[in-house]
């Protein structure tokens, strides 16, 4: 469980406050001079993580504010509020990234469109449609608690959690035994201490959600029926050079259970057993 941190609001708050670091602070210098010495296989690879965590931040950072609106507990409120920051920061280092070590500067949104044309169709259905229509239903009704509990369903139990931990764990454990683009993982690796704490508020809010509200547990069956097979395509990494099924280090199969195994735990904590979600 060492993935999840099961706290209320305000104690995630003050973990936030101590926890603050600049995309403007991380090294990357080693980068700069190993990036163009990569095999380029490698290179590509990594080029396709970072496109779609550069497209993942651009849509949960500009689709977050339906949220930060939706009726809650003022303790509550001020917690999400830092989260916005947080996103942001998390393009601002993606894209700082790119600038210093991959290509020649540019705006955040020319990243992100060139970006876009490398994640797959499944990808932009769960972060251009899916989270999309979520968060407008959000701002439509911000007192429907259905509707929260869809969204964050989505954008912390799925995007962040089962597809951002994922990601996390099989592309820096290749780099650090690698030795690989030690700038990118110590920045990736304080994105991923954000990401933890936010994956708690998300845990904990369905949580007590489906303990107050009961009903409220169907909407986060509903939801996860609807977008697994998206989250499990999108889980695919593009083939090697060869064809080969084996990226990393790790198969894909491999990749599936890390991702399972979560998103299972996280579940089990909920009070929404996986088995109950297809029954």
């Amino acid at each position: 469980m060492s993935d999840i941190q099961l706290n209320d609001p305000q104690t995630l708050y003050r973990r936030w406050e101590d926890s603050q670091w600049s995309p403007f602070d991380v090294d990357l210098s080693a980068d700069k001079k190993q990036w163009p010495a990569l095999d380029p296989a490698l290179r590509e690879i990594i080029y396709f993580a970072l496109s779609s965590l550069m497209v993942a931040e651009e849509r949960i950072t500009t689709k977050f504010a339906g949220l930060v609106a939706a009726d809650a507990p003022e303790e509550e409120a001020t917690f999400l509020a830092t989260q916005q920051v947080d996103e942001a920061r998390h393009m601002q280092f993606y894209a700082r990234f790119r600038n210093d070590v991959i290509a020649e500067p540019q705006t955040i949104a020319t990243h992100v469109e060139r970006a876009r044309g490398q994640v797959s169709d499944s990808f932009r259905e769960l972060f251009d449609e899916a989270l999309v229509e979520l968060h407008d239903d959000l701002l439509a009704d911000p007192g429907d608690l259905g509707a929260k509990v869809r969204f964050i369903t989505l954008y912390h139990l799925v995007l962040e959690s089962t597809l951002g931990l994922t990601t996390f764990k099989f592309v820096t454990d290749y780099l650090n035994a690698e030795g690989l683009l030690p700038g990118f993982v110590d920045g990736y690796s304080k994105i991923h201490h954000d990401e933890t704490r936010h994956i708690g508020y998300g845990v904990w809010f369905l949580r007590e959600s489906v303990r107050t509200h009961p009903e409220t547990a169907d909407a986060v069956r509903e939801t996860l029926r609807d977008l697994l097979p998206a989250v499990a395509d999108s889980l695919k990494p593009p083939r090697g050079a060869n064809g080969s099924g084996e990226l990393l280090g790790v198969t894909e199969e491999e990749i599936r259970e890390f991702a399972l195994g979560g998103l299972t735990r996280r579940l089990k904590l909920i009070g929404v057993p996986l088995e109950t979600v297809f029954s």
